[in-house]
């Protein structure tokens, strides 16, 4: 069959879904490392985020697409060996597919252009702090900064080497390559050590390539996770630069990899990645993380699902619409309902600042199958209530739903 030349949006979205994981068959009991490839394979890469208020960001994106699973099947994907993950800085700082490292080498070698204000200037300014603290990764790593730092020189021609300099040059080796992540502590700082002695050496010794090569198959994996896509968010998914964008998404549309499609609605350009697929239907009914590759791109967001969706947790509390940490749930291949959420680890509690309804959605079903969603992440986070919510157009009917679910009430 013939790729299609046009696409309307509700087609898009399924093959935006499709893409994504969303229309995978769910595991049949407990999730195993084949499923956490299978996801991993499909987003290339999971963004990290220090924000806990409900569970660390990089645990979700598997969470939506695989159901409860045991968090311990992705750290040790990225803390033991052999190593399937590594983080660096993919979108935002990430947990990247181990084999793909040497296509982000080139943003290594070139840290001086992308790396930023701090990074930069230690690295110009004290080239002997950062190479001290280099030799300190090499003999005692892994390590922490904090580490680093306690025991920096405090000789007057050192005085200035505290935490945040260490820190600083810590990163700078960190952008470079020169060191890695080899693991978390439980308050989620990095412990540093040097490559070959976290990456596989089959990664370490692939050969390194040309930097327009590497963009191209930088695109190109995009357009994959992506199903269907304008340029711009072609480009965003890695945050690639300008140079050399254009002629590797030239290049991909000659080969056939990018098939150019126009989609209904949509101002931009869109390509269609030439293993996309469209499904008759998305049976998804599970909550997303802010940091979710479905939901990066906030203009993409709004054109494929009519979401406008932003993240308030640097908004003053009195100037917030939705709430501090606020989950899209998806329902079929729509967003329903948005919810503020919080985990009260200490009472054992998922709170619920805040509920709302998205326009459009089912009255009867969303509570319901909101209610159903909630119980089970509180499950998974090893939460033993759901509280009912406190406020929003959706709390009413959500309370009765989760309390009809508490009785018993089918």
């Amino acid at each position: 069959m013939a790729p299609p030349e046009h696409l309307s949006v509700a087609q898009a979205r399924r093959v935006a879904l499709a893409s994504q994981g969303f229309t995978d068959p769910p595991p049949g009991g407990a999730a195993d490392r084949r499923h956490l490839r299978r996801v991993l394979r499909r987003l290339h890469l999971i963004q990290m985020d220090s924000v806990n208020v409900l569970q660390r960001a990089h645990f979700m994106p598997l969470y939506s697409r695989l159901g409860p699973y045991d968090p311990a099947l992705l750290e040790r994907a990225a803390y033991r060996g052999p190593r399937e993950l590594f983080e660096f800085w993919g979108h935002e700082a990430s947990l990247i597919n181990v084999e793909l490292q040497p296509l982000f080498r080139w943003r290594m070698s070139a840290a001086m252009d992308y790396a930023w204000g701090n990074m930069t200037r230690v690295a110009r300014q004290q080239p002997d702090l950062v190479a001290w603290v280099l030799d300190e990764v090499r003999e005692r790593g892994p390590i922490t900064a904090a580490q680093i730092e306690h025991d920096a020189p405090r000789t007057k021609d050192h005085w200035g080497w505290n935490w945040s300099v260490v820190k600083q040059a810590l990163e700078w080796l960190f952008y470079t390559g020169q060191v890695t992540a080899a693991e978390r502590t439980t308050s989620f700082a990095r412990r540093y050590d040097l490559p070959e002695r976290v990456l596989p050496g089959a990664v370490l010794d692939a050969p390194t390539p040309a930097r327009q090569d590497a963009i191209r198959a930088l695109v190109a994996l995009s357009a994959r996770a992506l199903g269907v896509a304008a340029e711009g968010e072609l480009r965003d998914y890695f945050r690639l630069p300008v140079a050399g964008f254009k002629q590797a998404v030239a290049e991909l549309v000659e080969d056939r990899v990018l098939l150019p499609v126009t989609v209904r609605g949509w101002k931009p350009p869109a390509y269609l990645h030439h293993e996309a697929r469209l499904p008759r239907r998305v049976g998804a009914a599970t909550l997303v993380s802010p940091f979710d590759p479905l939901i990066w791109e906030r203009a993409r967001t709004e054109r494929l699902f009519d979401l406008a969706y932003r993240i308030e947790i640097y908004v003053p509390a009195a100037q917030r619409l939705h709430g501090y940490y606020v989950l899209p749930f998806l329902l079929g291949d729509r967003f329903a309902a948005r919810v503020d959420l919080k985990a009260d680890r200490k009472a054992g509690v998922l709170r619920i600042p805040a509920a709302w309804v998205e326009p459009g959605a089912d009255p009867e079903e969303t509570p319901e199958a909101l209610a159903a969603e909630l119980m089970r992440l509180a499950g998974w986070l090893g939460l033993h209530t759901v509280a009912p919510p406190d406020r929003g157009d959706l709390a009413g009917p959500l309370a009765a739903a989760l309390a009809g679910r508490v009785a018993g009430v089918p």
